[in-house]
């Protein structure tokens, strides 16, 4: 990255000024209702966090320098220019209080995309050196070491030999020809290792050929959530170039939202063509094993359980049925929570709002809201399908003192596969734990 400047920052912006952001600031009728879908206003009452509101550096050098009235402005001395200060102060509202989890995009009465804004906000804070430190370190990291979290290739191939002690099967890695091509995140290596196992475990189940590269295992894309196109279409580009080395049909993300916003979404328009390959969340490949009838499940969960909706996987991807179908293979008590599916409620630490120190307060206090649904059912276990949601469930749980396992539902599924006679018996099988 070249020095980051006012001026860099400030021609950034008025780069992402597309068509799009120019109608959605003209018809923006400062309702408010956007304030009601965020949960960084609806659990502190702070008028600052209004999602529109997040955008006004924006907004001002769009009418100062797109429109006759702001020029007219300007010209007279009656319209203020964006200063450094001016961003730096805006810098929480922009990364710490906004997860880019689009719910406010949806209530918008003209069909303002107010996530897709603050996406593109964060470019001209990024060029202008006011993105937090901590996605700046993990960004570097990802360009460097090949990871936000600093995980190196030793690392999964340690994992692997983990899961081949346990169950006896093979974590296959650079294979040429694998129906597909198993990405994960630094979190599910370091945090969840059950995953891997899991994942094998179906597969063999499936019958399904898969592989992992040794150049592109991380799916987790820091560019995206900095605001950083360049970064973002070269970490993408490296997982393009192992798929298409290997010659691999799909692309899997893994349970990660983030992760599959930057690959199947803005991967394609980032690296400026289609891909010569399918990319599907993990949940969605399952699915369609399911529908095939290549998973063969055992036992229902008798616990009284209920899922998160990944905001990146459910709403804006559309994923909202998959997850559902594979835990009726599994629970006989599953509920809903009263807002859920595609006006679920946003965990709070979503659009790199976790790797920073400073909203670590904010995250939490927004997990308020979370807590209040998840009272209201009396439910004994927490299913979600990312491992960002995880992270931030299970701190917010253990902060407000609240006994409850949360699940992967990967790993949750796995559980429940039939042994076939040929499966390694393994001593310490992934358990899911039932709450009080």
């Amino acid at each position: 990255m070249s020095a980051a400047t006012l001026k860099r920052g400030l021609q950034a912006l008025r780069e992402e000024i597309d068509a799009p952001v120019a109608s959605f600031f003209s018809s923006c009728m400062h309702c408010g209702l956007c304030a009601e879908a965020c949960l960084f206003y609806t659990e502190t009452g702070n008028p600052e966090y209004t999602p529109i509101h997040k955008l006004e550096p924006m907004r001002r050098l769009w009418q100062q320098e797109f429109t006759l009235l702001g020029r007219l402005q300007s010209l007279l001395g009656l319209s203020k220019p964006v200063t450094d200060a001016e961003l730096e102060a805006w810098q929480p509202l922009v990364y710490d209080s906004c997860s880019l989890c689009g719910r406010c995009s949806m209530v918008c009465p003209v069909g303002n995309d107010v996530a897709y804004m603050i996406r593109k906000m964060r470019e001209g804070m990024s060029a202008s050196g006011n993105a937090p430190e901590g996605i700046m370190g993990a960004t570097t990291r990802a360009v460097k070491i090949g990871s936000p979290m600093g995980v190196r290739f030793p690392a999964v191939q340690a994992q692997a030999r983990h899961v081949k002690n346990d169950t006896g099967i093979d974590i296959p890695v650079d294979v040429e020809g694998a129906e597909y091509l198993m990405l994960m995140s630094s979190m599910e290596i370091i945090n969840f290792p059950e995953y891997m196992e899991s994942v094998a475990r179906i597969f063999k189940q499936a019958g399904k050929t898969w592989t992992i590269s040794s150049t592109a295992f991380e799916a987790t894309n820091s560019g995206i959530q900095l605001g950083n196109s360049d970064i973002a279409k070269e970490l993408v580009q490296r997982v393009v170039d192992a798929a298409e080395k290997l010659k691999v049909k799909t692309v899997i993300s893994p349970e990660c939202g983030h992760a599959y916003t930057a690959i199947r979404w803005e991967g394609p328009n980032l690296i400026g063509k289609p891909f010569s390959f399918e990319v599907k969340h993990i949940v969605e490949v399952l699915d369609e094993f399911r529908t095939a009838g290549l998973l063969k499940t055992e036992g229902l969960e008798e616990a009284r359980l209920t899922f998160h909706d990944p905001c990146q996987l459910v709403r804006r991807g559309g994923v909202i049925e998959p997850p559902r179908n594979l835990l009726k293979m599994v629970s006989q008590n599953f509920v809903e929570m009263e807002d859920n599916g595609k006006m679920n409620w946003c965990c709070g630490a979503g659009g790199g709002v976790s790797a920073n120190e400073d909203a670590a307060e904010l995250r939490l206090t927004a997990f308020k809201r979370k807590k209040v649904q998840l009272e209201s059912l009396h439910v004994d276990t927490l299913v979600t399908a990312c491992a960002n949601c995880r992270m931030q469930l299970e701190e917010g749980l253990e902060v407000n003192q609240m006994d409850m396992p949360v699940v992967g539902l990967t790993e949750m599924l796995a559980e429940h596969l039939v042994e076939t006679p040929d499966d390694e018996a393994s001593d310490d099988k992934i358990k899911i734990p039932a709450g009080d």
